[in-house]
């Protein structure tokens, strides 16, 4: 069975095999909630690490974590930083386990999350988006990510995408340079790079 399958799906067909671990991210001790059906189910895998690590986040700021799986990335902004996340998946079985771990991790009061294809149930605008795109659901599902972003961003607000450099990411890059005019490299770690666009 293909990874898409698994992941940028709306309803998983293998059997839930609940896990849980503990990591240390921001600073901060979180514990998350994971199953089968769901992407990087023991660990933080290496492009969350190093977007949560490099990402701009500020006070006061309204997040978007788009394709959030079962949340690292918000989860950990949130008990980091005096912000309000919005957190989006198609994956149901990833929502349920975000929901989770938001009640868990004691984030009621700064996250929202809704099961949805991409920016389908997002409303309002934006200070940043942040994505780990699931590239393994093909190219056209990134460069959606990518085309749609300026709609839900506030003016000079920013969309931060991490990816693999030489396994589609220059090219997602490139992308983003066309959309928005303009694309900087935040960020580069174990062969991934954290690309930054501001909505002018």
């Amino acid at each position: 069975m293909k990874e898409t399958q698994h992941y940028f799906t709306e309803k998983p067909k293998s059997r839930m095999i609940p896990y849980k671990f503990t990591a240390v991210l921001l600073d901060n001790e979180i514990v998350f909630n994971t199953a089968s059906g769901v992407f990087s189910i023991k660990k933080i895998d290496k492009g969350t690490q190093v977007l949560i690590d490099n990402c701009i986040v500020k006070g006061g700021w309204h997040v978007l974590d788009l394709c959030c799986g079962y949340g690292p990335v918000g989860i950990a902004l949130a008990k980091k930083y005096n912000i309000k996340v919005f957190m989006a998946d198609i994956n149901e079985r990833a929502v349920m386990l975000a929901k989770k771990n938001i009640k868990e991790n004691h984030l009621e009061e700064k996250t929202k999350i809704a099961r949805c294809s991409l920016y389908e149930k997002v409303e309002g605008k934006f200070d940043t988006i942040i994505v780990n795109p699931p590239q393994t659901a093909g190219k056209q599902v990134c460069i959606s990510i990518i085309e749609q972003a300026p709609d839900y961003l506030k003016k000079s607000g920013i969309f931060q995408m991490v990816a693999r450099h030489n396994k589609g990411g220059k090219s997602l890059s490139e992308i983003m340079k066309k959309v928005f005019g303009n694309v900087k490299d935040i960020a580069k770690k174990s062969g991934y790079r954290v690309y930054v666009s501001e909505k002018k």
